[in-house]
C-alpha cells in the first residue's frame, strides 16, 4: 500500500483545503511530521484512518459524524477528506463526507445532508477515473480486502503508537492477549473454546438428563416392587456405575415379582373353591326362608279379607244405585245449566242497574229503552258548544303569545337602550387605539429607514478593524519579503563577482589543444588557468539569480496584497467613520430595540380597525332592534281588544251549554256515558227475563226423570249419582277386594309352601355372614393376584426402557468424554495441559513469539547488539503462562523482564516491536506491501548516538522502497530530516506546509 495524495476540506482543525502529497514526502524515504501541541498532527492521521475506513481511531472515535467538521470552517463549505492510494497493483481514489449540519436553501434553520462516499480506480490506458462504487458498505468491505487488515490493525501496523507498545513491554499477559487478540484477529480460536465448553456443557446436560430418567425409572421400579427392590442412598445423575447398580436392582426385584405371582395364584383357587360352596348354602336357605314368608303372609292376607267383608258388601250396593241414578244425569245436567246461566244474567242485570240513577230503580227494560234515545237525542246538540269551546282555547293561547311578544320587545328596547347609551364613549377609546397604532407604525417605518445604514456602518466598522490587523501583519510580511529580496540580490551579486572572479579558470576549462583561445585566438596554451576551491560556476550564478528573481516576485505579490488590504481599509474607513465598533454596536441594538417595540405596537392597528367596524354594525343592528321594538308594541293594542271581546262572548254562550258541568266536553261525556249505561241496562234486563222462564221448564222435566227411576226427589237422585273418579275408585276397589281372594286361595293350596311352614325358621343371616366372608377372601386374593401380575408387568416394562436407554446413553457417554478432555485442554485446565494455557493463548504466544524474533533484527541494531528480545511460557503468579516478553541483556548475559528497561530503551524497544509486529501483521494479512509507515513520539527520550540508530534503522526501510513519517516535537529532528510536513495553527484554522520536497 502507497499513499499518494491527501485532500482534506473544513476537517478538524483545518477550516479550509489542505493538502498532502504523499508522493513528494515519499521521495526522501523519510519525512518528518511536526508542528506545536494543538496544531492537527493526529488528525492528519485521523483523516487517513477516516478515509479508509470510515471512522477515526479508537481512543477519539467520540469524535464521528458531525463532530469531525472544523469550527473554523465556513457555513456552506462541506467537509470532505479525499485519499490517493495504490494498493495491490490498483490505483483508487476513496472520498468520504461525514454528515453534514447545512443552513437551509430556503427559509431560515438548518437541515442535516447524509454522509457520502466515492471509490473511483485509475484506467491507465484512457487515462480517466472511473466510479466503482457509491455505497458505504460495499466500499468498506473492498477497501477491508484489499488492504487485509482491520482498522484496528491498520492503526497498529502503519500508524505506531509509540506509547501503545510501551505499555505492551510493561503489561501482564491478559493485557498483551487483548491487544495481540485485536491483531491477529484470534477471537475464532476463542470462538473454538467456547463451542467446545458450550458442547460440553450440552453433552453433559443431556447424559444428566438421561441419568436423571434413568434414576427416576428406578425409583419407579422400587416404588412398583416394594420392599423387594434396594437402591443405594446416594446415587445422583452422572454417577459413575448407575447403570450397573439399577440394571442389577431391577433384576433381583423382577425374581421376587415373580414368585410372589405364583403364590398368589394358588391361594386364588383354593378361595374360589370355598366362595361357590358357601354361595350354594345360601341359596337354599334363601329359598326355604322365602317360602316360609310366603305362607304367613297368605294366612295373615286372608283374615284381613274376612275383616273387610262387610265393606265390600256396602260398596256393591253403592254401585248399584248408581247405575239407577246414571238414567237421571241428563235431566239433573240441563237444570244445572239452566240454574247456573240465570245466577249470571240476574247479576249481571243488578251490576247495570247498579250504574243508573236512583230514579231509574224501579224502571223496567222498556222504561230503561225509553230514557236511553232521550240521552243520545240531548249528546247531538252539543257540537256547536264543542266547537265553540275549541276557539276560546285558541283566544287564549293568542293573547298569551301576545303577552310574551310584548315582553320580549321591552327587554329588547331596555338592551339597546342601554347598548347605544355607552356607544359614543366606546367609539372614542377604539378610534383612540387606532390613532396609537397608527402613530407606532409610521415610527416603525422611519426607524427601518434608520436601522439598515447603521447596520452597514457596524459591518464596515468591523471589518475595518479586522483589516487594521490584516493591514499590520501585511506590512510585516511586506518588510520581511524586502529583507528577503536584499539577501537574495546580495547573495547573487556576491557569487556573479565570484563567478567574474575565477572566469579565466572557467574559460581555461574549454581550451583544448590546436584550437584558438575565445579571448586571446592564439592556439598554444602554456599556462591556462586552474580553478580554486571555491569556484561558482555558471548554474550556482543562475541559481542565485533565480532565487533572487522569486524573492523580487514574492516581495511584489506581497506589497500588491498590501495595497489592496489598505485599499479596502480605507473604503471600510470611509464608510464607517471613527466611530468605536462597540458605540455603533450600541447604537444599532438600541435601533433594533425601537423598531422592534414600534412594530409590536403597530402590530394592533388592524385588530383595532375590525373592532371598530364590529362595533359600528352592531350599532346599526341595536337601532333598528330598538325601532322594531317600538313598533310592535302600538300595533299589539287593537289587536288585544278585539280578542278579549270575542272571549267574553264566547264564555256566556258555553257557560248555558255546559250547565253544572266543567266544560262542554265533560257535559257530552256525561250524557254519552249515561246514554251506554241505560242501554246495557235495558239489555240485561230483557235477557234476565227469558233465563227464569227456561229454567222453570227444567225443574219440571227433572222431577218427572226422578219418579220414573225410582226416587222420591230429584234431590235423592242427585245424591245417588257417582262422578267418573268415584265410579272409577269404587270399581277398583271391588276388583282388587276379588283379585285379593283368589290369590290367598292360590297361595295356600301350593304343596311347597305347606311343606316349608312345617319347617324350623331358617337361620340366613349366618348363611350370608359365612357366604359374605368366603367372597372377601376369593376377592382379597383376586386383588393379590391381580397386583403381583402388575407388579411383573411394571417391572418388565420399566427393566426393558432402562435397559434400552443404558445402551442410548452409552455413546453419548462417550462423546461427552471426548468433549470434555478437549474442552479442558482448550481451557487450560486438564491436567495434560502442564502451562495452563488455553487455545487461544497458545496461537497468540506463537504470533508473539515470531514479533519478538522479528522485532530483535531492528532491536540489536538500535542498541548496538546488546538487546534481544525473547518470548517465555513462563506462569506470571497464579495466572496462566504463555504471553510473557522479556529482554536478554548481552552485556550481563542475564535475561529481564521488558519492565526494567529505561525510558530511552523502552522507547527503542517499543519501537523496534511495533516495526517487527507491522511485519508479522503484514504477512498474517496476506503479505500486502506497506510502503507508507508513521511513527508517533518518543524521540525526545534518546541521547545523540542512539538517535542516529534509530535513525539508521528507519533509514534501512527505505530498502524495501518504503517511506517512514515520524510525527514527533523534537527540534533536533528538523534538522536531520529535511523532508518536512508542517502543522501550522492560527486563528483562523491550521494550515499544512511541505518543505524539503521537490
Amino acid at each position: 500500500m502507497r499513499l499518494h495524495r491527501l485532500d482534506v476540506t473544513a476537517f478538524g482543525p483545518f477550516g479550509g483545503s489542505q493538502t498532502v502529497d504523499f508522493d513528494a514526502l515519499s521521495l526522501a524515504g523519510l519525512f518528518l511530521l511536526h508542528g506545536p501541541t494543538g496544531a492537527g498532527k493526529t488528525s492528519v492521521l485521523d483523516a487517513l484512518c477516516y478515509a479508509l475506513y470510515g471512522s477515526v481511531p479508537g481512543a477519539r472515535q467520540s469524535g464521528q459524524g458531525m463532530a469531525l467538521r472544523s469550527d473554523h470552517a465556513a457555513a456552506g463549505t462541506r467537509t470532505e477528506v479525499r485519499l490517493e492510494l495504490t494498493v495491490a497493483g490498483r490505483r483508487l481514489e476513496v472520498t468520504r463526507q461525514p454528515p453534514w449540519e447545512r443552513p437551509k436553501k430556503r427559509g431560515s434553520g438548518t437541515t442535516v445532508d447524509k454522509a457520502q462516499t466515492w471509490l473511483r480506480e485509475y484506467d491507465v490506458r484512457p487515462g480517466t477515473w472511473k466510479d466503482l462504487s457509491r455505497s458505504h458498505q460495499e466500499i468498506g468491505e473492498e477497501i477491508t480486502q484489499l488492504l487485509g487488515m482491520s482498522r484496528e490493525q491498520f492503526c497498529q501496523v502503519v500508524l505506531l503508537p509509540q506509547g501503545d507498545f510501551a505499555r505492551f513491554l510493561r503489561a501482564d499477559a491478559e493485557a498483551r492477549g487483548k491487544l495481540l487478540g485485536r491483531l491477529f484477529d484470534t477471537h475464532r480460536f476463542a470462538e473454538v473454546e467456547k463451542r467446545l465448553a458450550e458442547r460440553r456443557r450440552a453433552a453433559e446436560a443431556r447424559v444428566r438428563d438421561g441419568d436423571a430418567a434413568l434414576l427416576a425409572d428406578a425409583h419407579r421400579m422400587q416404588q412398583a416392587a416394594g420392599n423387594a427392590m434396594q437402591l443405594p442412598a446416594d446415587l445422583a445423575p452422572g454417577e459413575p456405575g448407575l447403570a450397573e447398580a439399577i440394571l442389577g436392582a431391577a433384576a433381583i426385584a423382577r425374581s421376587t415379582a415373580r414368585e410372589q405371582l405364583s403364590i398368589a395364584h394358588c391361594r386364588l383357587l383354593a378361595a374360589e373353591s370355598a366362595q361357590t360352596a358357601a354361595e350354594l348354602a345360601l341359596a337354599d336357605v334363601r329359598e326355604v326362608a322365602r317360602l316360609q314368608r310366603r305362607f304367613t303372609e297368605a294366612r295373615e292376607r286372608a283374615a284381613l279379607l274376612e275383616e273387610r267383608a262387610d265393606g265390600y258388601r256396602q260398596a256393591q250396593a253403592r254401585m248399584e244405585r248408581s247405575r239407577k241414578a246414571e238414567a237421571v244425569a241428563p235431566a239433573l245436567e240441563l237444570r244445572d245449566a239452566a240454574e247456573a246461566e240465570h245466577r249470571r244474567a240476574a247479576a249481571a242485570e243488578a251490576r247495570a242497574r247498579g250504574l243508573l240513577p236512583e230514579t231509574f230503580a224501579g224502571a223496567g227494560a222498556a222504561g230503561l229503552a225509553v230514557a236511553a234515545r232521550r240521552a243520545a237525542e240531548e249528546l247531538g246538540g252539543l257540537e256547536s258548544a264543542r266547537r265553540g269551546e275549541q276557539r276560546l282555547a285558541e283566544l287564549v293561547d293568542e293573547r298569551d303569545e301576545l303577552d310574551r311578544q310584548e315582553r320580549a320587545d321591552e327587554g329588547l328596547l331596555q338592551d339597546a337602550e342601554e347598548w347605544l347609551a355607552g356607544w359614543e364613549e366606546s367609539r372614542a377609546a377604539l378610534q383612540a387605539r387606532i390613532d396609537t397604532a397608527q402613530d407606532a407604525a409610521t415610527r416603525a417605518e422611519q426607524l427601518a429607514v434608520q436601522r439598515e445604514p447603521a447596520q452597514q456602518r457596524l459591518a464596515a466598522a468591523r471589518l475595518r478593524d479586522q483589516l487594521a490587523g490584516d493591514t499590520d501583519a501585511a506590512a510585516e510580511q511586506a518588510r520581511l519579503a524586502q529583507e528577503q529580496v536584499l539577501e537574495a540580490k546580495a547573495h547573487w551579486l556576491d557569487v556573479k563577482e565570484q563567478r567574474l572572479n575565477g572566469i579565466a579558470a572557467e574559460l581555461a576549462a574549454q581550451l583544448q589543444d590546436g584550437a584558438p583561445c575565445a579571448v586571446c585566438g592564439a592556439t598554444d596554451h602554456p599556462a591556462p588557468a586552474r580553478k580554486d576551491a571555491g569556484h561558482v560556476d555558471r548554474e550556482a550564478e543562475e541559481r542565485a539569480l533565480t532565487a533572487y528573481q522569486q524573492a523580487e516576485e514574492r516581495h511584489s505579490e506581497r506589497e500588491q496584497r498590501l495595497g489592496v488590504v489598505r485599499e479596502a481599509l480605507a473604503a471600510a474607513t470611509a464608510e464607517a467613520g471613527d466611530s468605536p465598533t462597540d458605540r455603533l454596536a450600541t447604537h444599532c441594538e438600541e435601533l433594533e430595540r425601537l423598531w422592534a417595540q414600534a412594530r409590536r405596537e403597530a402590530s394592533a392597528l388592524h385588530p383595532a380597525h375590525e373592532e371598530l367596524r364590529r362595533a359600528e354594525a352592531e350599532y346599526e343592528q341595536r337601532t333598528a332592534d330598538r325601532h322594531r321594538a317600538a313598533v310592535g308594541v302600538a300595533s299589539r293594542v287593537g289587536h288585544r281588544e278585539r280578542l278579549d271581546r270575542e272571549r267574553a262572548t264566547l264564555e256566556g254562550e258555553l257557560a248555558q251549554a255546559r250547565g253544572t258541568a266543567a266544560s262542554v266536553a265533560a257535559r257530552a261525556a256525561q250524557l254519552e256515558r249515561q246514554a251506554e249505561l241505560l242501554t246495557d241496562a235495558a239489555d240485561t234486563a230483557r235477557a234476565a227475563e227469558d233465563i227464569a222462564q227456561r229454567l222453570k221448564d227444567a225443574d219440571a222435566r227433572l222431577a218427572d226423570a226422578a219418579f220414573r227411576a225410582g226416587f222420591d226427589t230429584p234431590h235423592a237422585a242427585a245424591a245417588a249419582l257417582l262422578d267418573d273418579a268415584a265410579h272409577r275408585d269404587l270399581q277398583h276397589r271391588l276388583d282388587a277386594w276379588q283379585s285379593e281372594e283368589s290369590a290367598v286361595r292360590a297361595v295356600l293350596a301350593e304343596t311347597d309352601t305347606s311343606v316349608a311352614a312345617q319347617q324350623p325358621p331358617a337361620e340366613v343371616g349366618s348363611a350370608e355372614r359365612a357366604a359374605a366372608a368366603a367372597v372377601q377372601r376369593a376377592r382379597d386374593a383376586a386383588s393379590a393376584r391381580d397386583a403381583a401380575a402388575r407388579r411383573c408387568t411394571e417391572l418388565d416394562r420399566l427393566s426393558t426402557r432402562a435397559t434400552a436407554a443404558v445402551r442410548q446413553l452409552a455413546p453419548l457417554r462417550q462423546e461427552y468424554d471426548r468433549v470434555a478432555r478437549l474442552a479442558t485442554l482448550t481451557a487450560g485446565t486438564s491436567s495434560d495441559n502442564e502451562r495452563k494455557m488455553r487455545l487461544e493463548s497458545y496461537v497468540l504466544a506463537a504470533r508473539l513469539e515470531q514479533v519478538a524474533a522479528a522485532a530483535t533484527v531492528r532491536l540489536q541494531r538500535m542498541s548496538s547488539g546488546r538487546y534481544t528480545l525473547v518470548h517465555s511460557d513462563d506462569r506470571a503468579g497464579r495466572g496462566r503462562s504463555g504471553l510473557g516478553l522479556h529482554v536478554v541483556d548481552a552485556w550481563t548475559g542475564r535475561e529481564r523482564d521488558t519492565a526494567t528497561l529505561s525510558g530511552g530503551e523502552t522507547f527503542f524497544a517499543s519501537l523496534a516491536l511495533a516495526l517487527g509486529l507491522a511485519d508479522v501483521v503484514t504477512d498474517e494479512a496476506g503479505g500486502v506491501r506497506l510502503d507508507t509507515l508513521f511513527i508517533d513520539e518518543g524521540f525526545g527520550s534518546l541521547d545523540d548516538q542512539t538517535l542516529d540508530e534509530v535513525l539508521d534503522v528507519l533509514d534501512s526501510l527505505r530498502e524495501r522502497d518504503r517511506s517512514v513519517g515520524i510525527v514527533s516535537h523534537v527540534a533536533d529532528l528538523r534538522r536531520r530530516i529535511h523532508a518536512q510536513l508542517e502543522v501550522v495553527k492560527g486563528r483562523s484554522g491550521s494550515v499544512l506546509r511541505q518543505r524539503g520536497v521537490g
